[in-house]
């Protein structure tokens, strides 16, 4: 049995996400950041954390590929073409995507106020809107990013679309936005976002 420690509005979406996408059975401790709930396993304060055999398994990413390749879905097998290719992308979601959003994030409510600087999100939108042309041009025929199979990077980019949506960070690619209108008609993620409020 697993445990997810952390807010569903938070990256732990990502996991509880693919634990009802693997149809697995779960705890969900809705515990926020910084709170003694998460610092006693992770010391950044940081969420989500997979708790398995009272082992913590910290950072969304690492978790999610750690249950796609336990249970053998969601990825495609390491050492492959189609894994480098997989991993590829994961890497630019997060480069391109995820370090934008986190840190417009961090400069409207996560710094101490003396420390944010408002005038940063401009250039962020400006650097997700280009990432947004060059991530259309990568996408598969398919309905998912790889093609006819869901994996990892889709968990990833379908998070941060929602987290675009509530920073305002506009989705200009008109690909982009149907891509993201089918992943989130998704039963499994419509259960999980159900828990945000």
């Amino acid at each position: 049995m697993y445990t997810v420690i952390g807010k569903a509005n938070s990256r732990a979406t990502r996991v509880l996400w693919v634990l009802e996408e693997l149809g697995l059975d779960y705890d969900h401790i809705p515990a926020a950041p910084q709170s003694e709930g998460v610092v006693s396993f992770n010391p950044a304060g940081k969420v989500p954390v997979l708790i398995e055999d009272g082992t913590p398994i910290t950072d969304s990413t690492a978790i999610i590929q750690y249950l796609a390749d336990k249970h053998g879905d969601l990825t495609f097998p390491a050492g492959t073409l189609d894994r480098a290719r997989q991993d590829s992308l994961t890497q630019f979601l997060l480069d391109e995507f995820d370090a934008a959003l986190w840190m417009a994030a961090r400069h409207s409510f996560v710094l101490p106020e003396e420390l944010r600087q408002s005038a940063i999100k401009q250039s962020l939108i400006w650097e997700f809107t280009n990432s947004q042309k060059t991530l259309a041009q990568r996408m598969g025929d398919g309905p998912f990013l790889m093609g006819d199979r869901m994996t990892v990077p889709d968990m990833i980019l379908t998070h941060c679309g929602h987290w675009a949506h509530i920073a305002k960070f506009p989705v200009q690619e008109e690909r982009l936005t149907a891509y993201l209108d089918r992943m989130f008609a998704r039963p499994a993620l419509r259960k999980v976002m159900e828990r945000m409020g």
